[in-house]
């Protein structure tokens, strides 16, 4: 049992049709037709949205990937059209609305892993290999890989886990064509991501892209390269055979799992809500990622 621990009421607007709450955003239509997408402050881990906001944390989401949206044009479009925030709206809505293409989504997470790590170490400590991919031996929890690595997953409802699939059921799934773009833009993309975070001192070392189709074209969607849907570690500090300090929400699954929390992660009853040093951490490490990645402050 997982899903939300307090399931928020969508915000009604007029001529906006409220589609679907996911873990993070709000997701409607306007009467054009395209899709407006609002990014919360909601915090999730472990397949729990968690009863305890992160201020700013929508906003911090949305402007760190319009800024990387712009990083990556030249190798794949994205869906943005525009960011005003739509008549009626609430002013909090401001800074973390998205205007984009609605678009046939692929059913597919598209992973990229340049550092072993989470699921792929565990995948790899039992087989050597992650998502039917042979890797060396002797790698440990934050080795880099010999190469980047497309390791898909399944999506899932809220509440439910991705699992990890080979690249051959993404084919038979999607399509042969369809797999190999997908592999072929996200280590494209991946690659990129990488390069430029490592300039800024800190290692990307897995992220994962949602995709779609604007009639025949491969577009990218949703978030990019954020503290979310990434692994940011501090470079000067990267050290494989250990867990890695993070800019990610690897704190708050690091409190959730501790004696701290009391919680019981393989128990049915929900997390708790988390306290104010863990709130205020966890915003810290996403401002911090978001300054240090595009070189400007947040405030």
């Amino acid at each position: 049992m997982s899903g939300f621990v307090e399931k928020p009421e969508p915000i009604q607007v007029p001529g906006l049709v409220h589609l679907h709450t996911g873990k993070v955003r709000e997701l409607y239509q306007n009467e054009a037709g395209d899709l407006v997408m609002v990014a919360s402050d909601r915090m999730s881990a472990y397949d729990w949205v968690l009863p305890t906001e992160i201020p700013d944390k929508g906003r911090i989401l949305t402007q760190l990937s319009l800024w990387w949206f712009d990083q990556l044009a030249d190798l794949v479009p994205n869906h943005v059209l525009g960011t005003d925030v739509p008549a009626g709206a609430p002013a909090d809505w401001a800074g973390r609305t998205l205007v984009c293409k609605s678009l046939k989504m692929v059913p597919v997470e598209a992973v990229a892993r340049g550092y072993l790590t989470g699921s792929g170490l565990l995948e790899y400590n039992d087989s050597r290999t992650v998502c039917g991919l042979a890797l060396p031996e002797g790698l440990v929890d934050g080795s880099e890989l010999p190469a980047p690595i497309f390791t898909p997953a399944t999506k899932a409802a809220v509440g439910e886990h991705d699992e990890n699939v080979s690249y051959e059921e993404v084919a038979r799934q999607v399509g042969a064509d369809t797999a190999a773009r997908l592999r072929q833009a996200t280590l494209a993309v991946y690659s990129r991501g990488r390069d430029i975070a490592r300039d800024r001192g800190i290692i990307l070392a897995d992220t994962k892209f949602e995709f779609g189709f604007d009639g025949e074209t491969l577009v990218i969607a949703d978030e990019v390269l954020t503290p979310d849907s990434s692994r940011f570690w501090p470079a000067d500090t990267w050290q494989p055979g250990r867990a890695q300090p993070s800019y990610d929400k690897q704190f708050v699954r690091d409190w959730l799992t501790s004696p701290a929390s009391g919680w019981d992660r393989k128990s049915e009853q929900p997390p708790p809500p988390l306290p104010q040093e863990v709130v205020d951490a966890t915003r810290a490490k996403y401002v911090e990622a978001y300054e240090r990645l595009t070189g400007t402050s947040w405030s």
